[in-house]
């Protein structure tokens, strides 16, 4: 046992591909906890060779409301928050394990280096990707978001050197249900929080996510990656909204 006293939380659904790399990745560890949510392709069959605290759902409350499931379970004094597509670089792990033990910092955010389709991403819109991932497990709480929730933390929050490494999407399959799929969510929690939007909207919005990620953040300068990751960020937003449009409009038709 290490004296990092870190526990590890993961959720997970369908992430047979990802999983062990991400897992070995946190063998440093003193416990890690995988919450997953239906599997059907051995993904937690997987996570039971690395830890046996595996606990499998039948209900899918959104991101934030699972992740703190997870967290209710860590028994250490640090938690560290993943994804399946992540891994901890060794160089993260090292210095993990050389600041926990004693810092003034009840949480820490942490550098992130993301893949596209097997391509670093060096611009754009994941250009100095920075996500609180790390805290003391009596500080802090996620959001109850069902997509894309984040980090509330009581106290203060440094900042580490090294990163997580990120892989999305392994193939542009995986990229094209991830969009269809974030962009379902997304619209649904607008449309719960009294959004709306028409087509202009959906249009609007579509391009500047493109233009923004593409040009104004130097997309460009990741060649054909970057294009097909800005032309992805564009759809996602673009979807987001036209979602977010037929739902306002059928919820008018049935005033």
């Amino acid at each position: 046992m290490h004296d990092t006293k870190l526990s590890v939380i993961i959720v997970t659904k369908n992430e047979a591909h990802n999983i062990k790399a991400c897992l070995e990745s946190v063998a440093f560890a003193n416990e890690v906890i995988l919450y997953d949510c239906g599997s059907t392709d051995g993904t937690p069959e997987i996570a039971l060779q690395y830890t046996q605290k595996v606990t499998v759902t039948k209900d899918w409350p959104g991101d934030g409301p699972q992740k703190n499931r997870a967290l209710k379970d860590a028994t250490q004094d640090w938690v560290l928050c993943l994804d399946a597509d992540e891994r901890v670089s060794s160089l993260l792990a090292q210095e993990l394990q050389e600041t926990i033990p004693s810092t003034p910092y009840d949480a820490f955010s942490i550098p992130f280096h993301s893949y596209y389709c097997g391509h670093l991403i060096r611009f754009g819109a994941w250009r100095g990707e920075q996500h609180v991932r790390l805290f003391k497990r009596q500080k802090g709480r996620f959001t109850e978001d069902k997509v894309h929730c984040h980090l509330q933390v009581l106290g203060k929050t440094g900042k580490l050197k090294q990163s997580v490494l990120h892989y999305p999407f392994h193939h542009l399959g995986s990229m094209l249900h991830k969009l269809n799929d974030y962009s379902t969510q997304s619209a649904a929690s607008l449309f719960q929080a009294g959004k709306k939007a028409s087509l202009f909207t959906a249009i609007s919005h579509g391009f500047w996510a493109f233009f923004q990620s593409y040009f104004l953040k130097f997309g460009f300068l990741d060649g054909k990656e970057g294009f097909i990751l800005a032309v992805s960020n564009g759809q996602g937003t673009y979807y987001r909204y036209l979602k977010l449009m037929y739902l306002t409009e059928n919820a008018k038709k049935h005033v």
